[in-house]
């Protein structure tokens, strides 16, 4: 009925894909983390900075807002590795996602699915 190779093959498909988007995941959680803490990093500096040359009534979401600004620039040199590898693994399960595609719209059109 069905071929034991095909099946193995498919199986191995199916667990490198997931392998390769649990990856991707995790590198985008790591960089949207590591975002985060820069800002909120930045934020307590901003905050106690203020606090510490004497500026006693320094409003904490002005602070925020300030680190958000400074964070946007300021992430794109310190965290270009994370970014970096967040993007190459989104690209790996685009380009994934879209070879399956085709070969899905190539056996719907009974052709040989290319490999």
């Amino acid at each position: 009925m069905t071929d034991d190779g095909a099946e193995k093959d498919s199986a191995e498909k199916d667990s490198e894909a997931g392998g390769t988007t649990g990856r991707m995941v995790a590198d985008v959680v790591i960089y949207t983390v590591a975002r985060l803490a820069l800002v909120a990093v930045l934020t307590a500096a901003i905050f106690f900075g203020a606090r510490w040359i004497g500026i006693t009534e320094f409003p904490l979401v002005i602070a925020m807002l300030f680190a958000i600004v400074i964070t946007l620039p300021l992430g794109i040199w310190l965290l270009a590795p994370l970014r970096r590898r967040a993007a190459a693994g989104i690209a790996e399960v685009d380009e994934r996602r879209r070879h399956d595609r085709e070969q899905l719209q190539a056996r719907l059109r009974g052709e040989e699915p290319p490999e």
